[in-house]
C-alpha cells in the first residue's frame, strides 16, 4: 500500500491567490484524508491569517519581489532569491513533498525553481487574464498549467476555470433565493440588483449609487449594496434598499441577485459567470488594466457589459444600468451567455492537472 501523499500549495498575498488555493486544498483533503496538505506563503500576505483559520499548516518563504528597475534592491535580488529557493528546497526534502501546486504571488516563483531542481513535478494555475511574472516563469517547466480565462497567454496552458469555494460551486440559486432575500430583509418576489466592490468596497461605485439608488427602486427593483467596511456612506433606511458594510455570506447575496454591478477581480468575474448572473463590470483603474482583461471574455460573450471607472457616475447608472433592469429580454440573453462561459468545475479541473503531473512525474 502506497504511503499518503504530501502536497505543497504555493501562493498568497491577496484573496485572489489565496481563495483558489484553499479551494484546491479542501478538495485534496476531502479526497485523501490521510494526505498532508501544506501551504507555502509569506508572513506578510493574507495567507498568514486565512490558511491557519482553515486548518492547514502554513510554511514560510521570504517575500522576494521581482525588481522592476535597477536600484539597490535589484542588486540584492539574486542573493535573496537564491535564499528563498533554498528555503523551499529544504521544505520539499524534509517533508517529502510529492508535488507542488502554484497559484502565483511571491511564494510561487521560488517554489517553482526549487521543485524543478529537486525534480518534483509542479502545476501552475493562473487566476488572472494577464499572467503574473511568477507564473510566466513557472509555466516554462511545469508538468501542467491551467488558466481561468479563455485568451490568457500562458505557455502550455489550458482553460480550466477558477477553483471556487464549495458554497458557490454547489449553489442552487433558485432553491436558496427566498433564504437569501430574507437574510438581507428583501422581498424574494421582487428583482434585486447586487452592487459590491470587494472587501474594502469601491468608492466610485458607492458614490454613483449614492446618487442613483432611488432610480433603481423606481424601476421596480430592490438594491443590495455592499459598500465595504471603510465606507462612510449613510444608510437612507429605505424599503427595498439593503446597505451592508460587509457580507460574509456571498452565497446568499448571489442567490438573491438578478443582476450584478461590481469590480472585475478574477474571482469575482469567475464566480458571477459560473452562477449565470448578468453583470456590468467597472474595472478598478490601477496596474496594467488587469481587471478589464478579466472581464473581456464575459463581455465578448455578451454575458456582461463594461463601463470604465472614470465614466461610472450616477448619470451613467440612470442612462445604462436602469434601462437594462427594465429590459428582461436583454437580461435573459446576458444570463444565457454567462451560463455558457461559466465554469463551476475549476477546482476538480485543477486537481486533475495535479493527478496528471503526478502520473507523469
Amino acid at each position: 500500500m502506497s504511503s499518503p501523499r504530501t502536497y505543497l500549495l504555493a501562493g498568497g498575498g491577496t484573496a485572489g491567490h489565496v481563495n483558489p488555493l484553499l479551494a484546491v486544498a479542501d478538495a485534496l483533503r476531502e479526497r485523501e484524508p490521510d494526505a498532508l496538505v501544506l501551504v507555502l506563503g509569506t508572513r506578510e500576505g493574507l495567507e498568514a491569517r486565512l490558511v491557519p483559520e482553515r486548518g492547514y499548516e502554513l510554511v514560510f518563504v521570504d517575500k522576494v519581489p521581482f525588481p522592476r528597475r535597477p536600484n539597490r534592491d535589484a542588486a540584492g535580488f539574486p542573493a535573496r532569491f537564491r535564499r528563498a529557493i533554498a528555503q523551499v528546497r529544504t521544505i520539499i526534502a524534509e517533508r517529502g513533498v510529492d508535488v507542488v501546486v502554484g497559484f502565483g504571488g511571491y511564494a510561487s516563483a521560488p517554489a517553482y525553481v526549487a521543485a524543478r531542481r529537486a525534480r518534483v513535478p509542479f502545476v501552475v494555475h493562473e487566476a488572472n487574464a494577464k499572467p503574473g511574472l511568477a507564473n510566466i516563469l513557472g509555466a516554462r517547466w511545469a508538468a501542467a498549467s491551467g488558466v481561468a480565462f479563455d485568451g490568457t497567454s500562458l505557455r502550455g496552458s489550458r482553460v480550466v476555470g477558477m477553483p471556487l469555494r464549495r458554497e458557490l460551486m454547489e449553489l442552487d440559486r433558485a432553491a436558496v433565493r427566498a433564504e437569501g432575500a430574507a437574510h438581507f430583509g428583501l422581498d424574494p418576489a421582487k428583482p434585486t440588483l447586487l452592487v459590491f466592490g470587494g472587501s474594502l468596497g469601491a468608492a466610485r461605485l458607492n458614490a454613483a449609487f449614492e446618487g442613483a439608488w432611488q432610480d433603481v427602486l423606481d424601476a421596480g427593483w430592490q438594491l443590495l449594496h455592499v459598500t465595504g467596511e471603510r465606507s462612510e456612506l449613510e444608510d437612507p433606511d429605505a424599503a427595498g434598499y439593503a446597505l451592508r458594510r460587509y457580507v460574509d455570506r456571498m452565497d446568499l447575496a448571489f442567490a438573491a441577485a438578478d443582476f450584478v454591478v461590481s469590480r472585475a477581480g478574477a474571482a469575482t468575474v469567475s464566480e458571477i459567470s459560473a452562477l449565470g448572473i448578468p453583470a456590468v463590470y467597472v474595472p478598478y483603474a490601477v496596474g496594467n488594466g488587469e481587471q478589464a482583461q478579466n472581464a473581456a471574455s464575459a463581455v465578448r460573450a455578451g454575458a456582461a457589459r463594461l463601463i470604465p471607472d472614470a465614466e461610472f457616475t450616477s448619470d451613467r447608472v440612470r442612462s445604462e444600468i436602469v434601462p437594462l433592469l427594465t429590459d428582461s429580454g436583454a437580461r435573459d440573453q446576458m444570463a444565457e451567455a454567462a451560463a455558457s462561459i461559466g465554469e463551476r468545475h475549476g477546482t476538480e479541473n485543477v486537481v486533475a492537472l495535479v493527478d496528471e503531473a503526478l502520473s507523469a512525474g
